[in-house]
């Protein structure tokens, strides 16, 4: 006999609830992705559009301090976000987007404030999108060797950009796990601490 006629032996459909909590997990990965999206697009577009022409002379090294301790800030207002958000792993990926970026386009940034103020830094001129293209290369240790940097200053600046990249990679990628593990932790006491829904029972009539 098959299944439809002894009542089914497979799983049943998904409640009204689960269905709910599907569509939520799923609105909730869109809305991370696009926010991700957003935020690369936006500062790389903030990149270009800063008018860093007009102040050759500012200096690579006040941008890049200033720069740092941004990263820093948004770095950590990220992981405390991490851990108060009803989707951790999402919002990881997200702070893990904006801190990537605007790492990238720091340095960016300051090589070419520092290809502008002193022209034998690099071996070429930098326009902004040379100067970007100089930051991938150098944090995926690709290195094809077409821009180098050839002023003590350029080299500096490089290495601190190696460092941070590593430091990126590793310290910050294993504070966003544990941040993502703590949120996790949380969610899992609140749902504990919730009482059980269920059908109330009437307390029995007392005698008269």
């Amino acid at each position: 006999m098959s299944d439809s006629a002894t009542g089914g032996v497979g799983q049943a459909p998904p409640g009204p609830a689960a269905r709910g909590r599907l569509r939520s997990r799923r609105s909730a990965a869109v809305t991370a992705v696009a926010r991700a999206v957003f935020i690369a697009v936006g500062l790389v577009t903030a990149y270009y559009l800063l008018p860093l022409d007009e102040r050759p002379t500012a200096g690579a090294s006040v941008v890049l301090a200033c720069g740092l301790l941004t990263v820093l800030l948004v770095f950590w207002w990220e992981v405390r976000a991490i851990k108060r958000s009803p989707y951790p792993r999402l919002r990881a990926v997200e702070g893990l987007a904006a801190t990537l970026v605007l790492f990238l386009v720091l340095f960016a940034g300051s090589y070419y404030l520092l290809g502008r103020s002193v022209l034998e830094s690099f071996s070429e001129p930098l326009t902004r999108t040379d100067a970007l293209y100089f930051t991938l290369t150098t944090f995926s240790t690709v290195g094809f060797g077409d821009i180098t940097a050839r002023s003590q200053t350029g080299r500096v600046l490089s290495m601190l950009q190696m460092a941070g990249g590593l430091l990126l990679v590793g310290v910050a990628a294993r504070v966003l796990a544990s941040a993502v593990q703590e949120g996790l932790h949380r969610k899992r006491r609140e749902a504990s601490a919730q009482p059980q829904s269920g059908p109330v029972r009437p307390e029995p009539e007392s005698g008269p």
